[in-house]
């Protein structure tokens, strides 16, 4: 009896913190960038599209970066190493990654949580581009920060 009981906890514990990764992924804006349509659609978009990357670039003094595929990297990470990656992590604009430097731990861990449960799908996003050559349409072009 005591192992079904420990069974159904752990069971309502994980299904929790996939609620509350789902919702971290959308107060934080994952999908904005992470899911192909999700801006212009002003979220209309079906979950089992959510996550998989985009092929729309952001250009700027940077070079081009494209939003990597979430649900396909992180079935390379167990939970520890996904921490690590996120505390750690420096990225081109317009990934905000000093917001994931700052998450705490459970935040982190629902998010891997979600991700996992959504498990692999979609493609790899397109590789970075150097700021001297020309990316592939479609891209938003950023202007050059003004002067400090």
């Amino acid at each position: 009896m005591a192992t079904i009981i420990s069974a159904a906890v752990v069971q309502a514990d994980s299904h929790d913190n996939v609620n509350e990764g789902k919702y971290i992924s959308r107060i934080a804006g994952c999908n904005d960038c992470h899911t192909p349509g999700y801006l212009l659609s002003e979220g209309n978009i079906p979950e089992e599209l959510w996550l998989t990357g985009d092929a729309f670039g952001w250009r700027g003094p940077w070079g081009t970066t494209y939003a990597t595929n979430l649900r396909n990297l992180l079935q390379n990470f167990d939970e520890q190493q996904w921490l690590a990656f996120a505390k750690n992590m420096r990225a081109r604009p317009p990934m905000p990654w000093f917001n994931l430097n700052i998450m705490k731990d459970d935040d982190l861990k629902a998010l891997y949580a979600y991700i996992r449960h959504l498990g692999p799908g979609g493609e790899t996003a397109p590789a970075f581009v150097p700021p001297d050559q020309e990316p592939k349409p479609p891209y938003a072009q950023f202007p050059s920060p003004p002067p400090q």
